[in-house]
Protein backbone atom coordinates (compact mmCIF):
# COMPACT_ATOMS: atom_id res chain seq x y z
CA UNK A 1 0.00 0.00 0.00
CA UNK A 2 2.74 2.46 1.22
CA UNK A 3 4.49 2.72 -2.37
CA UNK A 4 5.07 7.06 -2.89
CA UNK A 5 6.81 9.67 -0.79
CA UNK A 6 7.42 13.45 -1.04
CA UNK A 7 11.10 14.06 -2.85
CA UNK A 8 12.54 15.66 0.33
CA UNK A 9 12.10 15.72 4.19
CA UNK A 10 11.71 19.24 4.39
CA UNK A 11 8.26 20.93 5.22
CA UNK A 12 5.47 21.10 2.67
CA UNK A 13 4.71 24.64 0.56
CA UNK A 14 1.51 24.68 2.20
CA UNK A 15 2.61 24.78 5.89
CA UNK A 16 4.99 27.74 5.56
CA UNK A 17 5.22 30.35 8.29
CA UNK A 18 2.67 33.35 6.29
CA UNK A 19 0.20 30.43 5.95
CA UNK A 20 0.55 29.40 9.68
CA UNK A 21 -0.07 33.39 9.80
CA UNK A 22 -3.10 33.51 8.06
CA UNK A 23 -3.99 30.48 9.77
CA UNK A 24 -3.79 32.24 13.54
CA UNK A 25 -5.11 35.40 12.03
CA UNK A 26 -8.21 33.27 11.07
CA UNK A 27 -8.59 31.14 14.13
CA UNK A 28 -8.76 34.85 15.80
CA UNK A 29 -11.27 36.31 13.49
CA UNK A 30 -13.54 33.47 14.33
CA UNK A 31 -13.68 34.37 17.81
CA UNK A 32 -16.47 36.61 18.92
CA UNK A 33 -15.29 39.63 19.54
CA UNK A 34 -11.71 38.87 20.49
CA UNK A 35 -9.97 36.41 23.25
CA UNK A 36 -12.03 35.48 25.93
CA UNK A 37 -9.32 33.24 27.81
CA UNK A 38 -9.34 30.90 24.57
CA UNK A 39 -6.07 29.44 23.33
CA UNK A 40 -7.59 27.83 20.82
CA UNK A 41 -11.05 27.16 19.38
CA UNK A 42 -11.99 24.57 21.30
CA UNK A 43 -9.63 24.79 24.70
CA UNK A 44 -10.65 27.01 27.20
CA UNK A 45 -7.63 28.42 29.46
CA UNK A 46 -9.58 30.41 32.08
CA UNK A 47 -12.95 30.14 31.22
CA UNK A 48 -15.71 32.33 28.75
CA UNK A 49 -19.43 33.78 29.01
CA UNK A 50 -20.67 29.80 28.08
CA UNK A 51 -20.71 26.84 30.74
CA UNK A 52 -17.60 24.99 29.09
CA UNK A 53 -16.63 22.17 31.75
CA UNK A 54 -13.73 21.14 30.51
CA UNK A 55 -10.52 21.18 27.58
CA UNK A 56 -11.03 19.68 24.34
CA UNK A 57 -8.78 18.44 21.56
CA UNK A 58 -7.73 21.17 18.69
CA UNK A 59 -8.81 19.94 15.94
CA UNK A 60 -11.77 16.99 14.83
CA UNK A 61 -11.94 14.51 17.13
CA UNK A 62 -13.39 12.00 14.00
CA UNK A 63 -10.47 12.83 12.06
CA UNK A 64 -7.38 12.53 14.91
CA UNK A 65 -9.19 8.80 15.90
CA UNK A 66 -9.05 8.09 12.10
CA UNK A 67 -5.57 9.64 11.45
CA UNK A 68 -4.59 7.22 14.64
CA UNK A 69 -6.23 4.05 13.52
CA UNK A 70 -4.60 4.36 9.94
CA UNK A 71 -0.96 4.65 11.15
CA UNK A 72 -1.63 2.13 14.38
CA UNK A 73 0.70 -0.34 12.40
CA UNK A 74 3.48 2.23 12.77
CA UNK A 75 5.59 3.68 15.58
CA UNK A 76 4.92 7.22 16.48
CA UNK A 77 7.22 9.72 17.31
CA UNK A 78 5.01 12.86 17.81
CA UNK A 79 1.43 12.74 18.37
CA UNK A 80 0.08 16.66 19.21
CA UNK A 81 -3.68 16.81 19.12
CA UNK A 82 -3.61 20.50 20.15
CA UNK A 83 -1.40 21.42 17.27
CA UNK A 84 -2.88 18.46 15.04
CA UNK A 85 0.48 16.85 13.84
CA UNK A 86 1.05 13.05 14.22
CA UNK A 87 4.28 12.23 12.68
CA UNK A 88 5.65 8.41 12.93
CA UNK A 89 9.28 7.06 12.98
CA UNK A 90 10.48 5.58 10.53
CA UNK A 91 8.72 2.33 9.37
CA UNK A 92 10.37 -1.07 6.97
CA UNK A 93 7.85 -3.24 5.89
CA UNK A 94 9.36 -7.07 6.60
CA UNK A 95 8.25 -7.92 2.80
CA UNK A 96 10.27 -5.08 1.74
CA UNK A 97 13.47 -4.57 3.93
CA UNK A 98 15.39 -2.28 1.68
CA UNK A 99 12.61 0.48 1.79
CA UNK A 100 10.98 2.55 4.71
CA UNK A 101 8.36 4.88 5.17
CA UNK A 102 7.53 7.94 7.30
CA UNK A 103 4.09 9.72 7.60
CA UNK A 104 3.20 13.00 9.06
CA UNK A 105 -0.66 13.71 9.40
CA UNK A 106 -1.76 17.39 9.70
CA UNK A 107 -5.25 18.15 11.31
CA UNK A 108 -6.20 21.71 10.07
CA UNK A 109 -9.56 22.15 11.16
CA UNK A 110 -11.97 21.39 13.86
CA UNK A 111 -14.94 20.48 11.14
CA UNK A 112 -14.95 17.22 9.38
CA UNK A 113 -13.59 18.32 5.74
CA UNK A 114 -11.98 16.98 3.15
CA UNK A 115 -9.58 19.63 2.92
CA UNK A 116 -8.81 19.65 6.84
CA UNK A 117 -6.34 17.13 6.72
CA UNK A 118 -2.81 17.05 4.78
CA UNK A 119 -0.62 13.55 4.85
CA UNK A 120 3.08 13.77 4.06
CA UNK A 121 4.88 10.84 2.83
CA UNK A 122 8.67 10.22 2.62
CA UNK A 123 10.12 7.47 1.28
CA UNK A 124 13.88 6.09 1.67
CA UNK A 125 15.21 3.39 0.57
CA UNK A 126 18.45 1.43 1.21
CA UNK A 127 21.21 1.85 -2.05
CA UNK A 128 24.81 0.98 -1.07
CA UNK A 129 24.17 1.03 2.22
CA UNK A 130 22.48 4.40 2.59
CA UNK A 131 19.19 5.62 3.21
CA UNK A 132 18.32 7.77 0.32
CA UNK A 133 15.14 9.51 -0.39
CA UNK A 134 12.96 8.01 -3.23
CA UNK A 135 10.68 10.92 -5.01
CA UNK A 136 7.42 9.53 -5.67
CA UNK A 137 3.91 10.14 -7.21
CA UNK A 138 1.02 11.78 -4.89
CA UNK A 139 -1.57 8.37 -5.39
CA UNK A 140 0.11 6.90 -2.17
CA UNK A 141 -0.39 10.39 0.37
CA UNK A 142 -3.50 10.90 -1.62
CA UNK A 143 -4.70 7.27 -0.80
CA UNK A 144 -3.85 8.09 2.70
CA UNK A 145 -5.93 10.72 2.92
CA UNK A 146 -9.14 9.47 1.37
CA UNK A 147 -8.40 6.14 3.90
CA UNK A 148 -8.53 8.84 6.95
CA UNK A 149 -11.60 10.70 5.94
CA UNK A 150 -13.05 7.74 5.03
CA UNK A 151 -12.56 6.19 8.49
CA UNK A 152 -13.87 9.40 10.43
CA UNK A 153 -16.94 9.11 8.10
CA UNK A 154 -17.85 5.75 9.20
CA UNK A 155 -16.40 6.45 13.10
CA UNK A 156 -19.45 9.67 12.71
CA UNK A 157 -21.78 7.06 11.26
CA UNK A 158 -21.22 4.95 14.89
Amino acid sequence: MLSGCASSLNMPDWLDAETARERAAEREAKRDGGPKGKIQDNFTLFGTDTKDTGATIGVNALLWRASLDTVSFMPLEQADPYGGIIMTEWYTNPDKPNERYKITIYILDTRLRADAIRVSFFMQRLINGEWTNVAASDETRIALENSILTKARQFKQE
